[in-house]
């Protein structure tokens, strides 16, 4: 026989001891009596324990959920910081004050590492060095920096930007490029070579570049020249010029689709074009507008140039998909403040981590911790004009860097037989 279901004695047991008509006062049921309501009491009081418990647990809902938020988003997001590199433009170097500001302003503002590039010397090669010979440079670069080699964003500085795209049209095997920030870059080329200045010597060196700018010497010695863009002569343009050409797809029966399909996968192009620029003709350049072939007048939109309207490098595609960015902003070139990097540039260099930093200065607030911002808002109460001053400023002034340094000067009083004994 299987035992009875009765804890402390068998069917055999059970029949010595049957219950009489009177078993509340039989002892073996007597006694399993009061050990079940022994085990109930037990049984309830740890039940309104764990009652009690999760109580007191779901009493703080949100703050459970908020720290549990943080620790998620602190694993996760800390991991994906996005460096960015600076390609600075012609007559410049990282070395000087204004582009290394730029670039510690940029880390700053943005919790994002970033590197400027120096291609050869800087300040002789931007001028001398071709700019396919500046492009493959670059290339390797990005290629060997191992922190790059999760993905980057570019910021490029008026030329800089030319090689940047270069950097994401034509480098073989480089790591992907996220966002592309564009600072007064001659996209669609420049009507006229970068300022001289005033003087005799100025007067002829900017004739015989536009006279000569498309010969095999001039193309091969000056790097603007690989942009140089005369709407007069688009024919000599197309056929010798050997850079902006085959950059922009430009060449009938020469169009390469996977310089289209390697600049589509940006995920967000930001152009800026600087209202007062005077270095870039026409300065919607930086949009990708330009001059119709023939002439200076008008100035076509960007989203009416065949480059556009026939997609040549997929500027309506990215366009299309919400990501090109046309920015103006009020300035010469390259002349940007603070408040203009943080509000147009910044949003795009964003690194992961700093939005963690974020999240637990909100997590702060959940905890009552307002002491720093009340202290933050006092300072500036008591400082705001030092603070717009400052919001003001001009990091870059793009336009003194177009003047021609003294080696370039010395190369064409060389060129034009001046030079002095």
């Amino acid at each position: 026989m299987p035992p009875c279901i009765w804890p402390h004695f068998h069917q055999s047991q059970a029949s010595r001891h049957r219950p009489s008509s009177n078993f509340q006062q039989t002892t073996p049921f007597k006694s399993f009596w009061k050990l079940n309501l022994s085990q109930a009491e037990i049984f309830k009081k740890e039940k309104i324990k764990s009652s009690r418990k999760t109580k007191i647990f779901m009493a703080f809902p949100s703050k459970s959920i908020a720290f549990i938020s943080f620790l998620i988003l602190t694993i996760t997001e800390a991991s994906h910081s996005i460096p960015f590199i600076v390609l600075h433009g012609i007559g410049d170097q990282c070395s000087n004050r204004g582009v290394k500001q730029f670039t510690e302003l940029l880390t700053n503002f943005s919790g994002s590492k970033g590197y400027c590039l120096e291609i050869g010397d800087g300040t002789w090669d931007s001028w001398f060095m071709p700019l396919e010979e500046q492009t493959a440079v670059v290339c390797e670069k990005v290629k060997h920096l191992k922190e790059l080699s999760k993905g980057y964003n570019i910021v490029g500085l008026s030329q800089g930007n030319l090689i940047g795209r270069g950097v994401v049209e034509f480098c073989e095997g480089g790591p992907p490029v996220k966002n592309f920030i564009s600072l007064g870059g001659p996209h669609a080329g420049t009507a006229s070579v970068p300022l001289c200045g005033s003087g005799f010597l100025c007067l002829i060196a900017d004739k015989l570049i536009k006279s000569e700018i498309y010969t095999d010497y001039i193309q091969a010695h000056l790097a603007p020249s690989g942009y140089l863009k005369l709407p007069n002569d688009i024919v000599h343009y197309l056929e010798k010029c050997r850079f902006l050409p085959k950059l922009n797809n430009e060449l009938p029966g020469e169009r390469n689709s996977t310089y289209k399909e390697r600049f589509t996968r940006l995920q967000n192009l930001v152009l800026i074009m600087f209202e007062q620029d005077n270095v870039l003709i026409p300065r919607e350049t930086s949009w990708f507008g330009y001059y119709p072939n023939g002439g200076f007048k008008p100035v076509i939109r960007p989203q009416e140039t065949k480059l556009y309207t026939e997609d040549w490098i997929g500027l309506k595609t990215l366009d299309d998909a919400g990501r090109v960015h046309y920015i103006s902003v009020s300035g010469g070139h390259l002349g940007i403040s603070r408040k203009d990097m943080k509000k147009h540039v910044v949003p795009y260099l964003k690194d992961q981590a700093s939005m963690v930093g974020s999240i637990q200065s909100s997590y702060a607030k959940v905890q009552g911790s307002h002491h720093q911002i009340r202290q933050s808002r006092k300072r500036k109460q008591e400082v705001p004009w030092l603070q717009d001053k400052a919001s003001s400023e001009l990091i870059l002034n793009g336009s003194s860097y177009y003047q021609w340094p003294s080696s370039v000067q010395s190369f064409f009083r060389e060129l034009l037989g001046l030079a002095k004994d």
